[in-house]
């Protein structure tokens, strides 16, 4: 059972990393269209990047907690 723990808390990377790709095309396109505001779009965009890559990686070592039955 708790390999299908782990396999669904694996699934939590794919959030994530399709959130990253959305807000890496949103602020290059913002950028584009005024490269003036492109400081403040920029540093938005890597503190959001880093938040969401923090719940990825989060997910990712609950799995390998669940995987390896440190966690329970």
């Amino acid at each position: 059972m708790e390999h299908i723990g782990a396999g669904l808390a694996a699934l939590g990377v794919i959030g994530p990393g399709i959130g990253i790709g959305i807000l890496t095309g949103a602020s290059s396109e913002a950028i584009g269209r005024n490269p003036d505001a492109g400081g403040a779009i920029r540093t938005n965009m890597i503190l959001g990047a880093a938040l969401a890559e923090g719940l990825g990686i989060l997910s990712f070592v609950l799995g390998i907690l669940l995987w390896t039955r440190i966690g329970g």
